[in-house]
């Protein structure tokens, strides 16, 4: 922890696993920032602009030397001396425990330190009760985190029994019945029916195009049809 009194420089780090919390819409790295600032800012550590570092679309499981945002982050350290890094908590670092303790024990053995802003002392402390907390809790943070994938997944099979899809692009058929019908009856159902691009001419001449104002592709209108 920094000295009172005396403002030691550090890095800030953060990271979400989806890329849904990724925005200007979102708080995941507002709050996270926020957090940081306030620690220390308290603590009495000072972050450049410079030094903040954002994984954005990063698992908790992926080793920190697999992240694009944490490698430029140590290649920082490398040359500017700074010896701290804040995060908001021990599972914005990560969220399995192997990757977690694994990654700290290799950035102490660099002499730098990680300090979580909701935990400061929990990479810290080595009492044995220390050790079973931090171990305790990143089981904990692992386990939420595969419950949570569990419940997802469980989610998306139920819709996907009831509809027959879940995600993904929508069909035409979903965007607009109304010019599958039309491309269909197109088609014809006299033995003779017309070519695909030939319906494609068709739509496009009741105004059914792309949205760049193109007439649809025949790939296009095949899968209108199928």
């Amino acid at each position: 922890m920094a000295r009172k009194g005396k403002r030691v420089p550090a890095v800030g780090y953060m990271r979400t696993s989806s890329a849904t919390n990724i925005g200007a819409a979102k708080d995941s790295e507002k709050r996270q920032r926020a957090a940081i600032e306030g620690y220390a800012k308290a603590a009495g550590y000072v972050i450049a602009d410079g030094d903040w570092y954002f994984d954005a679309a990063v698992k908790g499981a992926d080793p920190i030397g697999e992240r694009e945002g944490f490698k430029a982050l140590l290649e920082r350290l490398a040359g500017n001396g700074i010896r701290s890094i804040i995060i908001e908590s021990p599972d914005r670092f990560a969220r399995d425990l192997a990757v977690q303790l694994a990654g700290h024990d290799y950035l102490k053995k660099l002499g730098v330190e990680l300090i979580p802003a909701t935990a400061p002392d929990f990479f810290t402390e080595d009492t044995p009760t220390a050790v079973l907390v931090r171990q305790v809790l990143g089981a904990i943070a692992q386990f939420e985190k595969s419950s949570l994938v569990a419940k997802l997944k469980a989610a998306r099979d139920r819709k996907r029994e009831r509809t027959g899809k879940c995600g993904g692009r929508k069909s035409y058929a979903e965007r607009d019945g109304g010019m599958v019908a039309l491309a269909r009856e197109l088609r014809g159902t006299d033995g003779r029916p017309r070519s695909l691009r030939k319906i494609a001419a068709g739509l496009a001449e009741r105004g059914y195009m792309t949205p760049s104002g193109r007439p649809y592709s025949a790939s296009a209108v095949a899968s209108m049809l199928a």
